[in-house]
């Protein structure tokens, strides 16, 4: 989860009192965050040069590092984090957040030529009028939108966000995509001007910027935002105009956030807007911006509408497992900056109706809602509770039966990865990808990750190879799950409970994992009897690729095949770098209940 810093001092006189550290890690923990650290900033400079922690100074600023929830961007800046503790703790109410009173003639424009959707379609806006800025205020101002980069932004692939000091500019505005060579400005914190190409050069030395500069530089248009002068106001995903920077002395903020991902990008909008509009002059009120697009379509941002969700009184219990009355759940709602009241219906049924305001953009579902109540309420003061009909699924008791009778059988159980590469999966294995089988993994993070695995073969054969001076037999076993594609399942995929099991030593033989699967079969349950024979299990010649011809078989049993058995071939054996003969067996536990 996000850890962010925040001075003690400045945190405590937002929240307009004092706590100490026992007292403010209690309220964390109601809250549900958590107090992860306290530290100054000079022993966190300290702790990146790698020098000795020597004792700071007395008047050193104390730095609280908190950690909190992934989806709650709303608190990834002092000010929205210090606004939910107030809210939380019944010093104020939530406000309400609104757009200015103005025309839409008197709005400002952005108009989105279409070349646009070559690279970043989409661009969203708004304005913060008659803001005051302090030096904590900016630099809190700066460092949402770093962390907002870093997060919901994917480090600017799906959003970037431009703020511009909106008196040096003069709307309409254009968002426009041109070749590089096409584009000329002075970017932030510099004095000469540059081409665009030429930028990417030169912040290819930049230790910041150069991360960013792989999501445009071989796009053969570089998205640009124009004022009505044709002045640069920004290079997105990579650099501000100088032009417009934005400083202490900065009272109107004109701010533009370009995406990919339209949802993304109005969240980040809102989260910025809302957390500053505190210290407008007109607190809560944003400016609008209408943006036009070059087929007639346009759209007011930013979206400050209030979702409404109506969520049942006795979903909210059942799933904390409390009994609590209606306006209980309305007045823990509030403090969690959730608006509610009670709605009755003509069954008599009690619905909390929700009113989720802009800030929340993490509130999807009612469990969202139920879990608020929870925190609110206090994990640490729900009753606990035993699930009379809990027991675990008939599937994973057979499984567990299964392992500890392989486990007596001498074998030591594995666990390996369920994700593994494609050419593990069929190539090492004799096998050809018939692309109909395993489930691809889209955009992997490394090519030992590219698919979901289909057997459970290559990864004992891998944990052997890795341990291949281990003294001799190794016996290993997995129970486990496999993914085959499958085209009747509602998400294109169905999961299988395999048992693989695998002898490796100087004598290993087709004898070894043949007496294991008898001994299997046998405390199943299932008689051995003659082919073609369906009220037990029997075993046939089978050709299968990844082991040793004529020294292998099908296992079939009522009728179905449900695994196979033998000696691993050799060529298979060099593929994982194993020298020692092995035999193996893998069959479907599901083809038993």
């Amino acid at each position: 989860m996000p850890t962010i810093s925040v001075g003690r001092d400045r945190l405590f006189e937002a929240l307009g009192r004092t706590y100490t550290q026992e007292e403010f890690e209690e309220l964390c923990f109601s809250f549900g965050i958590e107090l992860d650290d306290v530290t100054t900033e000079k022993a966190i400079i300290r702790k990146e040069k790698h020098l000795d922690d020597d004792l700071g100074d007395e008047d050193e600023e104390v730095i609280y590092k908190i950690e909190i929830p992934a989806n709650r961007y709303d608190l990834l800046c002092l000010e929205g984090l210090a606004q939910a503790l107030r809210i939380f703790n019944k010093q104020e109410e939530t406000p309400t957040y609104t757009l200015a009173n103005i025309s839409k003639e008197s709005m400002i424009k952005m108009h989105v030529k279409p070349e646009t959707s070559l690279i970043r379609p989409y661009v969203v806006c708004a304005v913060l009028r008659g803001i005051t800025f302090d030096e904590a205020r900016y630099n809190s101002f700066i460092d949402l939108q770093d962390k907002l980069h870093q997060n919901i932004g994917r480090r600017r692939t799906l959003v970037a966000i431009g703020t511009h000091d909106l008196d040096t500019l003069q709307g309409p505005f254009s968002y426009e995509a041109l070749p590089p060579t096409n584009i000329n400005f002075v970017p932030l914190k510099q004095e000469t001007s540059f081409r665009a190409d030429a930028l990417m050069e030169f912040y290819k030395s930049d230790l910041k910027l150069k991360k960013f500069l792989h999501i445009i530089e071989n796009s053969s248009v570089f998205p640009v935002i124009y004022d009505c002068r044709r002045t640069v106001v920004s290079l997105p995903p990579i650099i501000n105009g100088s032009h417009s920077a934005i400083s202490l002395k900065t009272k109107n903020i004109f701010i533009e956030c370009t995406a990919t991902d339209l949802t993304k990008a109005n969240i980040v909008l809102n989260t910025i807007v809302t957390a500053f509009s505190a210290f407008c002059l007109k607190k809560f009120e944003i400016e609008p911006v209408e943006v036009i697009y070059s087929d007639g379509k346009s759209y007011i941002s930013p979206d400050l509408s209030v979702y409404n969700m109506e969520v049942s009184l006795s979903y909210i219990n059942d799933c904390i497992g409390v009994s609590l009355e209606a306006k209980e759940v309305t007045n823990l709602l509030n403090r969690m900056q959730l608006c509610a009241e009670l709605s009755v219906k003509d069954n008599k049924q009690h619905n909390i109706n929700v009113h989720v305001p802009p800030t929340r953009s993490d509130v999807l579902h009612p469990c969202d809602v139920m879990e608020d109540v929870a925190i609110a309420y206090g994990y640490n003061n729900i009753p606990k509770r035993t699930l009379s009909s809990l027991r675990a699924l008939p599937l994973n008791e057979f499984s567990e039966l299964i392992r500890q009778e392989i486990t007596r059988a001498g074998y030591t159980e594995v666990l390996t990865f369920i994700l593994c590469s494609l050419r593990e999966n069929f190539e090492l294995l004799n096998r050809k990808d018939d692309k109909s089988t395993a489930v691809v993994v889209g955009n992997p993070r490394s090519s030992d990750f590219e698919a979901v695995r289909t057997r459970l073969m290559p990864g004992l054969l891998k944990t052997v190879g890795q341990n291949k001076d281990h003294p001799k037999p190794i016996k290993i076993f997995e129970v486990g799950d496999v993914a085959v594609l499958d085209e009747t399942k509602d998400v294109g995929a169905a999961n299988c409970r395999q048992l693989a099991a695998l002898y490796c030593g100087a004598t290993s033989g087709f004898e070894l994992i043949h007496g294991l699967v008898d001994r299997v079969m046998e405390v199943i349950g299932a008689p051995f009897v003659p082919i073609n024979d369906n009220s037990g299990y029997f075993i046939k010649p089978s050709d299968e690729p990844e082991y040793l011809p004529r020294r292998q078989a099908s296992i079939i049993y009522k009728g179905k095949h449900i695994g196979n058995f033998g000696i691993v071939h050799p060529e298979v054996l060099v593929n994982f770098d194993i020298p020692d003969p092995c035999s193996f067996v893998e069959l479907n536990l599901e083809s038993f209940l």
